[in-house]
């Protein structure tokens, strides 16, 4: 927790930390949809991970680090975007 103290206040930081999280947590998501045959029409997999980022914001917060939460909000509107640009195209 000390390094998020050291971290900089950045809303670039913050829009990285936002667009690498739910990457990650997204290709986990991808990979059980592909894998598991239950699941294989369970797109809404990935909006759980890009809830991820309520949680990250959060910790953020916590820490007074609001330009950081702003960057991961900001992410989050926009993989919220592609997942609709998904859906919908």
């Amino acid at each position: 927790m000390e390094r998020l103290r050291k971290l900089n206040n950045s809303v670039w930081i913050g829009l990285g930390i936002g667009l690498l999280v739910p990457a990650m947590c997204c290709a986990i998501a991808w990979y059980v949809i592909h894998h598991v045959a239950s699941l294989a029409k369970a797109d809404l997999l990935y909006i759980g991970g890009i809830a991820v980022n309520a949680y990250t914001m959060q910790t953020f917060f916590k820490y007074n680090k609001e330009n950081i939460g702003r960057g991961i909000l900001a992410a989050t509107f926009l993989c919220a975007f592609v997942f609709f640009a998904y859906k919908v195209f």
